[in-house]
């Protein structure tokens, strides 16, 4: 079964970094294409970007683009999300997904808080 952990969250002022992590463990971290979304209470799930284990990065959302960005090390079965120029609508929690590659089988992190604020 795929575990995801989250880490790095926080408190970051606006115009800021942050670097999110998230630890993969269960299965063969390169049969999954990894990314991140966010979501906030009782809005809806709004998907951001993914890579395959092959470096192919998809970016979903226009209001990240130019400022997220992906990694993933296959070595350390590890994705990161760096945020850079952070905003007050930033503010929300992140989740790190899972999505297996030959078929429907997906796992989500527990999610973690990014509070951007000065």
């Amino acid at each position: 079964q795929v575990q995801l952990v989250e880490s790095g969250g926080g408190l970051v002022q606006p115009g800021g970094s942050l670097r999110l992590s998230c630890a993969f463990s269960g299965d063969i971290f390169s049969a999954y294409i990894m990314g991140w979304y966010r979501q906030a209470p009782g809005k809806q799930r709004e998907l951001l970007i993914d890579s395959t284990s092959g470096g192919l990065i998809t970016n979903y959302a226009d209001s990240v683009k130019g400022r997220f960005t992906i990694s993933r090390d296959n070595a350390k079965n590890t994705v990161s999300l760096q945020m850079n120029s952070l905003k007050p609508e930033d503010t929300t929690v992140y989740y790190c997904y899972a999505k297996w590659k030959f078929g429907s089988r997906e796992a989500w992190g527990q999610g973690i808080l990014v509070t951007v604020s000065s």
